[in-house]
């Protein structure tokens, strides 16, 4: 009797350590993946959905999605890079300056197939001219711009500027609205070197010298938009509650400000598109007007934000595998349409997007007109946008600029900080 239970027991026993064996190697089979992912509006959400249809069709590898802020991946995923904690791929918008991070794809993709339809963007993460990696595949790109109050305009009876109107046409009708509809302010700007650039290209600055070194940031262009900023924030056309509101290089998003009709101008970007229909539906009507201009041009600057793969990755096969499924055209079009992006990908903006009956008339014209200010974007504004430290010149110029505008620095005192910081990082 003893005899049988013991045999029993031990069959038991080898039965559950043959299941455990099993579950074991099973698990040890499969890969698991990190995406780190950040959002305007629903990019994650529509991301976590494709990527469970990724592991339904690939069962041995599991990518897990962490949602974070944006701040997160500003100002704390290089950190995490330098620290050995970095996830296996990331959304995100440092494109160059993340670059000697990057895992190369080329080896395991369909390169050509990149290189034909992402062949403007790729550069963006690249450095220098004989880089020809492919390292990720632009999310969205995004047009910097300005978001009108129209309401505002036709209930005051004030002209709203048309085509061919300068950012100081903007100032002078912005500040009549503000002044008759009785409005907290006319403009805002996000408080971000990136937005300042596109306003400082088309009043005439260059960022860069014939050796394409920003040596020179601080030009004649560059003082006349730092000038304006100074100015309008003195005069109570701009808020204290944005650029002056905060320290140091940070972000400060003004699109609050817009919803809940404070301003009658914010200058931001096609990426604001999807939460003000979402978040201002019937309130009042909101347009994209064309890009203001300067002397120079009437320029934006190009940006958006990027899924990039991480060489720190042990299993580079199978990140390739992820970002190629995400990268395909079915998948990606399906992607930019539910995110309603303007697309980065050739073969898409060439037989164009269906971002379907839900999405209303403001959006459909504010991405009309983002798609017509990209075509226009200056040189100097895409050269910007790929250089390799332009977080170095972005940060620089909102800091010290905002520290102009307090009244903590001249004008001349932080424009020779501008240049020392952006020479100091260089030389780095």
């Amino acid at each position: 009797m003893t005899s049988h239970i013991r045999k029993a027991g031990l069959l038991a026993l080898g039965v559950s350590t043959s299941v455990l064996a099993m579950s074991a190697a099973a698990s040890a089979q499969t890969v698991n993946l990190r995406y780190l992912c950040y959002a305007d509006a629903n990019e994650c959400e529509v991301s976590r959905e494709l990527l469970d249809r990724f592991e339904k069709a690939n069962p041995a590898i599991k990518v897990t999605l962490d949602k974070v802020g944006f701040a997160v991946i500003r100002e704390q995923l290089e950190t995490r890079l330098q620290g050995g904690e970095a996830p296996d791929m990331a959304r995100v918008t440092n494109l160059g300056g993340l670059n000697k991070y990057y895992l190369d794809l080329s080896p395991y993709i369909k390169a050509a197939d990149w290189e034909t339809n992402f062949a403007t963007t790729l550069p963006w993460m690249r450095v220098g001219k004989d880089d020809k990696g492919i390292y990720g595949f632009m999310t969205q790109i995004t047009v910097t711009g300005p978001f009108v109050n129209k309401t505002m305009f036709d209930q005051t009876g004030v002209k709203m500027p048309g085509a061919g109107a300068t950012w100081d046409d903007w100032a002078k009708a912005t500040a009549e609205v503000q002044k008759k509809g009785k409005v907290y302010a006319g403009m805002v700007m996000d408080r971000s070197g990136h937005r300042l650039a596109g306003m400082s290209i088309s009043m005439g600055a260059k960022y860069f010298d014939a050796n394409g070194l920003p040596s020179a940031v601080v030009d004649d262009g560059f003082k006349a938009t730092s000038e304006r900023m100074v100015q309008w924030h003195k005069d109570g056309l701009m808020p204290q509650d944005v650029w002056p509101g905060a320290s140091g290089a940070k972000w400060k998003n003004a699109g609050d400000m817009f919803i809940n009709g404070d301003v009658v101008m914010h200058i931001a970007g096609s990426w604001m598109i999807q939460k003000y229909e979402a978040d201002i539906k019937d309130k009042f009507e909101w347009v994209v007007p064309p890009q203001p201009c300067g002397p120079a041009a009437c320029s934006a600057m190009p940006g958006g934000a990027a899924m990039v793969a991480f060489k720190s990755t042990k299993h580079p096969k199978e990140v390739a595998q992820v970002m190629e499924f995400m990268a395909s055209e079915p998948v990606l079009k399906e992607y930019y349409e539910r995110t309603v992006q303007i697309p980065a990908h050739k073969g898409l903006a060439a037989k164009g997007l269906n971002y379907g009956s839900g999405v209303g008339a403001p959006t459909q014209a504010a991405l009309k007109q983002f798609t017509a200010d990209f075509a226009k974007i200056s040189p100097v504004a895409h050269q910007l946008q790929g250089y390799q430290r332009n977080v170095a010149i972005f940060n620089a110029t909102v800091n010290y600029v905002a520290q102009a505008i307090t009244g903590t620095l001249t004008l001349p005192q932080a424009y020779a900080k501008i240049q020392e910081e952006i020479d100091n990082a260089v030389k780095k």
